[in-house]
């Protein structure tokens, strides 16, 4: 069975939906750990809730991004961990850090990449006037969300639809893929090659 950690820098929502999928047999997989750069992350909270080591690991202890990375990789391995899946962690990993997990780590995203990288998604989207917009799981490259796209989800965007209610709608197809996504890596069924990545029976 493939190990899963989870880095969350907030609230936990796509954790708590991992975790009930889980629970639920919708992943073949089971969380190790979850790790959070925030000492008051709800996300930590929602771990300990469902039995889940949960840890607080302060970037100040270290002095700087690749040697707090390498600390996490470092606790990765101590936890036999086979996929890495950001869950809105708030910092950028080093090249270290993407080296030691080479398509191993997963993050979810509220756009249709290529459209909207970087922060605000959301709000890009609706400021631009697309009428669709959605969310994307992807593997993590050295770039800015530009890793191999694994699953995609349209959301539709509503005449009066605020950054809120559209994030609200983008949430709850995150909470769907994601866990679709991390199933198919625990079963072995993702395949890259190059940009694509393709689902293999």
């Amino acid at each position: 069975m493939k190990r899963i950690a989870v880095l969350a820098s907030g609230r936990g929502t796509n954790l708590e939906a991992i975790l009930e999928a889980v629970e639920s047999g919708h992943i073949a997989g089971e969380v190790a750990v979850a790790i959070s750069d925030q000492e008051k992350a709800l996300a930590l909270q929602r771990a300990e809730n469902r039995g889940v080591k949960a840890l607080f690991m302060n970037p100040k202890d270290y002095g700087g991004r690749e040697q707090y990375d390498r600390a996490i990789v470092e606790q990765l391995k101590e936890d036999q961990v086979d996929l890495v899946v950001l869950a809105g962690f708030m910092r950028l990993l080093t090249a270290y850090f993407i080296q030691a997990y080479p398509l191993a780590i997963m993050n979810i995203h509220p756009s249709l990449l290529p459209a909207f990288p970087g922060l605000d998604g959301v709000e890009q989207a609706l400021n631009y006037g697309v009428k669709i917009t959605g969310c994307t799981v992807h593997f993590v490259d050295e770039g800015l969300d530009t890793g191999p796209v694994i699953l995609q989800e349209a959301v539709p965007i509503i005449q009066e639809d605020t950054v809120e209610t559209l994030h609200q709608r983008i949430h709850a197809s995150e909470h769907r893929l994601y866990p679709t996504a991390i199933d198919l890596f625990c079963k072995e069924k993702l395949k890259v090659e190059g940009r694509r990545c393709m689902i293999i029976d």
